[in-house]
């Protein structure tokens, strides 16, 4: 992927995508709120429906050509895409990951978040380990460095503890298009200077999608939703970074 090819925002455009990711923040904050025993995942898609248009913004996952809906809801071995279907019904024991994006004055904002009903003490591990292995990732997200940085520090926190980054899929730049290079995998494919060099104004949506087995994955029946092949937990975190020349900022964090 060729530098020339990722958009490099102005101050006013990042300041516009500060906003955004301000409101996608909150909308997040409700939702990981509802998440529990008994919630159907309709229930999710309809409040984030509703919190986004009423924060002034559009669903950006609706401007997807084919899919209808302002959330991707997934539970188990579900690992991005799934449907917000009225027959999901959270129950104790799920791993339910919930992921929305939301454009707000001319440019989005994506982000993902996973969560367990009264889980284990391996599960909150499991998820903890995920939620480390972004934040080590945003670190790297600094002008001076290169996309590889990013993936690196992903895989070797997830491999670290003997879990596995999910191949077939990635993170993404982000802007004015919800979907923008670069691509950002959750693990290192190829030699480091051959990936993009990092700037200021750019602006990524890091994502760590991992799993507990094997990272082959398949598509479901309704020709959305991918799940982990072996029907191992899964996990998803993501957020709107934003590259400024003193270092990353995270725009879609909940306070």
């Amino acid at each position: 992927m060729l530098n020339s090819s990722i958009t490099i925002k102005i101050p006013s455009e990042i300041e516009k995508m500060k906003e955004c990711g301000i409101k996608l923040a909150g909308v997040k904050k409700r939702l990981m709120g509802i998440v529990k025993a008994g919630t159907r995942a309709d229930e999710i898609e309809d409040l984030a429906d509703k919190l986004i248009k009423k924060a002034g913004g559009e669903p950006s996952f609706k401007m997807v050509p084919g899919y209808s809906w302002a959330t991707c809801v997934n539970v188990n071995e579900g690992i991005v895409h799934g449907i917000p279907k009225k027959e999901i019904v959270f129950k104790k024991g799920d791993v339910v990951s919930i992921d929305l994006g939301m454009k707000y004055k001319g440019f989005h904002s994506d982000t993902s978040f996973t969560v367990a009903i009264s889980p284990t003490k391996d599960i909150e591990k499991f998820l903890k380990i995920g939620e480390e292995a972004l934040k080590a990732a945003i670190k790297k997200a600094k002008p001076g460095n290169r996309v590889y940085d990013i993936s690196a520090a992903i895989e070797k926190t997830l491999r670290q503890h003997k879990l596995t980054p999910i191949l077939a899929l990635v993170g993404h730049g982000i802007g004015r298009e919800l979907h923008e290079p670069p691509q950002i995998p959750c693990f290192t494919k190829n030699e480091r200077n051959r990936t993009p060099e990092i700037q200021a104004g750019m602006a990524f949506a890091i994502e760590v999608m991992y799993t507990h087995g094997s990272p082959e994955i398949e598509l479901e029946n309704d020709g959305w939703t991918i799940k982990v092949k072996d029907g191992k937990i899964s996990g998803l975190f993501e957020e709107t970074v934003a590259i400024t020349s003193h270092g990353p900022i995270v725009l879609t964090k909940v306070n």
